[in-house]
């Protein structure tokens, strides 16, 4: 038992070492998708789905991790309404883009390089965690939400979201309004393996999701699809795929 733990983790070192390369070649394209984003109706849309959870918790100088934090969306809403704002990616590249939108943005979140399933973060340190488009992509989702739940305080909140994106097969987009235009193939066939590699593509979502979280014995809320709320900018075009909202309490 001992040597097949190894060497899945051995597996998963080998499978981080491939999601890291794909997001830093992904980084200046995703960035200005998420640019566009910041700069069209998504962003408020967003704070909205953000604020309607935040604005009920009894702090008000909320201390947030944002876990894959990307080209820094998430970090730089957060950080422009107010919160102390960390944000975390495994991809060198990514967290270079983000700085710079911060400083575009005049948003004033940190940022560090490390792994989403091992926050190098003591216990209780933050009031809130949220991810995007993140989960779907790791290893080993199940220490993610425990190491997210680790380092939450008590009564702290953890919104994830994300999509099901298991049984799906990515293919190029010819529609240049489209956000994933101009991905070439040999990025989507990577991104293809690596979906394919990662063991929560087998279950399906938010329902398992949920379920897991309450094993952990945190109270979990859903919203199955919040697409219609959040990809609203006429000019950008997203998959026909629901985007789900996990919020999960401490």
């Amino acid at each position: 038992m001992e040597a097949l733990h190894r060497e899945i983790q051995n597996d998963d070192r080998k499978l981080f070492g491939a999601i890291e390369g794909y997001w830093d070649a992904r980084s200046h394209e995703f960035s200005q998708t998420r640019l566009k984003e910041l700069a069209g109706p998504s962003a408020a849309a967003w704070t909205g789905v953000l604020q309607e959870r935040l604005g009920k918790l009894p702090r008000k100088r909320l201390r947030i991790l944002d876990v894959g934090t990307g080209a820094g969306f998430f970090a730089i809403l957060l950080a422009k309404l107010g919160y102390e704002v960390t944000g975390i990616d495994m991809s060198g590249d990514m967290l270079h883009e983000a700085k710079l939108n911060a400083l575009a943005c005049g948003a004033g979140a940190k940022f560090l390089k490390m792994n989403a399933q091992e926050p190098d973060f003591p216990d209780g340190t933050f009031d809130v965690v949220v991810s995007r488009n993140l989960t779907w992509t790791l290893p080993d989702a199940m220490e993610a939400y425990r190491q997210w739940k680790r380092v939450l305080k008590s009564g702290g909140l953890l919104m994830n979201f994300d999509s099901d994106y298991g049984r799906e097969t990515f293919s190029r987009k010819e529609d240049q309004s489209d956000v994933h235009a101009n991905i070439g193939q040999s990025l989507i066939d990577e991104c293809n393996a690596i979906k394919d590699a990662v063991r929560i593509s087998t279950h399906r979502r938010p329902a398992w999701d949920a379920a897991f979280l309450r094993e952990l014995g945190m109270e979990v809320e859903i919203e199955e699809d919040i697409a219609p709320r959040v990809h609203n900018d006429p000019a950008m075009h997203y998959d026909n795929i629901p985007v789900f909202a996990i919020y999960a309490y401490k």
